[in-house]
């Protein structure tokens, strides 16, 4: 399978040191920076390293055509979804992505009702993706990805009605020499985490609250231990509900009260807007300028000590009749990520499940047409491949709490 791989920051770095080591793969890099895309195409040798400016349609799909490319994985941030996302339906190549389209707010009651959502964008481009017979596969990192894959798994063997499938993400990451250093895209975090979280429950369908609602301590395992979570916009409670019956479905991240706070501030000062400013006679969007002035992520590996964990919590009717609760989850340890891949934990846990994907499409254990999440495609497959790249993943029983 040739895979155009747009984008070589962490995850996409990464995502092709993972590739390597996987038989089926044949990786050309494209990243605006060239260096950037040759450092990552550097992880095997045959693949390629290419220029490439995501917002340019046409470019891409000459790329994809000139290299006779399968599929386009997008490892970018959420701003080129839809001109990545229209190339590969041009090329008439497979695609897939770890973050979807772009939300925008409600004009009038932001904190209530859902404006344009996640991902809708791209829905509604579904019956051309059908008509043209290649999979979009959308949001296949690990959250949103292997955390809808554990929702659909939950749903088919574990139970019999799900009162809430709740995605809960938690970690004791440190980062020596740093008061301040996001692990992930602090472009993508701001995003997801000052918009209005999205909540879905049967008979209401979607709507929103204000950023940070619902604060409550979630006990991760693996020693990590509890951590105080709170609502945040994510993909999940826009994809799982389409395919996973629930009466509930929820993300919520451990973020911390610093964190929160950092946030705040950016919003209040309005250094999270991403439209352009006048500033010394230079066009420049606050966001980026943020994002410029903290570490990139990618390169604070070596820095880093602890676990990251992403799982989701489902509670209901187990398949016996009895109250269940459940919390599926996958934890990497930094020490481990770094050793075995030279990529730190949050971005190769991320990188992990599109590959794995890729595989079982490869394969064929996994097909389609049109636009579908993961929680579309049989879970037993995925699950038992990651195991088998060497992150098993793990399912904690616990005592119902009556959340249902």
């Amino acid at each position: 399978m040739r895979i155009l791989l747009v984008g070589a920051g962490g995850v996409g770095t990464a995502f092709a040191r993972i590739a390597a080591r996987r038989e089926f793969a044949d990786l050309v890099v494209a990243d605006y920076d060239l260096a950037r895309a040759q450092r990552a195409a550097a992880a095997k040798d045959g693949y390629r390293a290419v220029r490439l400016d995501a917002r340019d349609e046409r470019a891409t799909t000459a790329l994809l055509t000139e290299h006779s490319c399968d599929v386009l994985m997008n490892a970018t941030d959420p701003r080129f979804v839809m001109p990545l996302f229209r190339a590969a339906l041009a090329a008439g190549t497979h695609y897939l992505d770890m973050a979807m389209s772009l939300s925008h707010p409600h004009p009038d009651e932001p904190h209530a009702k859902t404006g344009v959502k996640l991902g809708d964008e791209q829905f509604a481009m579904a019956q051309e993706w059908e008509r043209s017979g290649r999979l979009a596969l959308v949001g296949i990192g690990v959250e949103p990805g292997l955390s809808d894959v554990f929702a659909r798994y939950a749903a088919d063997t574990l139970f019999r009605e799900i009162g809430e499938a709740g995605v809960r993400d938690g970690a004791n990451l440190a980062v020596a020499g740093y008061d301040f250093a996001p692990t992930f895209s602090i472009w993508t975090t701001i995003e997801e985490c000052l918009n209005p979280p999205v909540i879905w429950e049967d008979g209401r369908g979607w709507y929103t609250t204000p950023p940070f609602s619902e604060p409550e301590t979630f006990t991760f395992p693996a020693g990590i231990g509890p951590v105080e979570c709170v609502n945040v916009e994510h993909e999940e409670v826009l994809l799982i509900p389409r395919w996973v019956r629930a009466k509930r479905v929820t993300f919520k991240y451990g973020l911390g009260a610093e964190f929160i706070g950092v946030l705040q501030t950016l919003h209040k000062l309005g250094l999270d807007r991403t439209d352009p400013v006048n500033a010394g006679g230079a066009r420049v969007s606050p966001r980026d300028v943020v994002a410029a002035c903290l570490p990139d992520p990618a390169t604070l590996g070596d820095r880093m000590t602890g676990l990251t964990c992403a799982g989701t919590w489902v509670t209901g009717t187990g398949t016996d009749g009895a109250p269940r609760e459940v919390y599926l989850h996958h934890v990497v340890d930094n020490a481990w990520s770094m050793a075995e891949y030279g990529s730190q934990a949050v971005v190769w846990q991320t990188a992990v499940n599109p590959v794995v994907a890729l595989e079982l499409i490869d394969s064929g254990a996994w097909s389609g047409a049109g636009v579908l999440g993961p929680e579309a495609l049989p879970p037993a497959p995925f699950l038992d491949l990651l195991t088998d790249y060497g992150s098993p993943w793990a399912s904690e029983e616990r005592a119902p709490s009556g959340q249902q």
